[in-house]
């Protein structure tokens, strides 16, 4: 599953886009210098997301939508399109939209 794709199916799972989430993580004290522990509790105790779904959020809290260029254009299952995530929701997503 491609980093975008943990993204998309945490919009799915919370009905809140990875935006919104890293706005009310923000709202939650929540920054670049917050561990994942406190992050990953909150995100399951209010939006029931496992680690993996997290994990991926904690990345954009805490780092933002820019992520390695390791996987973008790679034909493994973790490809990505692009080396910046989207943080506005899926269905306004450039990328995916036809």
């Amino acid at each position: 599953m491609s980093f975008q794709a943990y993204l998309d199916a945490v919009e799915d799972k919370t009905g809140h886009t990875p935006r919104e989430l890293v706005a009310l993580a923000q709202e939650h004290g929540f920054d670049a210098s917050t561990k994942a522990g406190p992050i990953l509790e909150w995100l399951k105790e209010d939006f029931g997301l496992g680690r993996g779904h997290g994990m991926a959020m904690v990345h954009v809290i805490t780092k933002g939508p820019q992520i390695s260029a390791k996987h973008v254009g790679t034909a493994g299952t973790h490809s990505d399109a692009s080396d910046t995530l989207w943080l506005d929701g899926k269905a306004t997503n450039p990328a995916t939209s036809g």
